[in-house]
């Protein structure tokens, strides 16, 4: 079975919105910001549908409660969550531009304040 499709049925924005809101700073701001970078991207009519469907798998993956390490686990619990977040980005990064960039740190900004640049940049050596 096509994983993509599996996690990607897990998928809505409502869903994405409110796991972000319940588990945010838990994850941090490299997951939040990567999994953002993917939301704007799909939100682009620029973006393919195989690409989308990539975004809808990995999104639908970091939303789902079943996956390889529990999200409650502090500290590694988005270990692999921030691994399939890379994956997807590295797939679709020619269609993540600057102002998918800038969307994604606004609202990673208005979200956790001032950000580390490191950990944008730690995010963005995948694109």
């Amino acid at each position: 079975m096509n994983p993509f499709k599996k996690y990607g049925e897990e998928y809505s924005e409502n869903k994405l919105w409110d796991k972000f809101k319940n588990f945010a700073k838990a994850a941090g701001a490299k997951v939040v910001y990567a999994a953002l970078l993917l939301f704007y991207a799909y939100q682009r009519k620029e973006t393919p549908t195989w690409a989308k469907n990539i975004v809808l798998g990995t999104l639908g993956y970091l939303i789902s409660p079943i996956d390889a390490i529990p999200d409650l686990s502090p500290i590694i619990g988005y270990t692999d969550d921030l691994g399939v977040l890379s994956f997807g980005l590295v797939t679709i990064s020619a269609y993540i531009n600057k102002e998918v960039k800038e969307n994604a740190k606004e609202k990673l900004t208005k979200w956790f304040g001032a950000v580390s640049k490191k950990d944008l940049e730690d995010v963005e050596k995948h694109l």
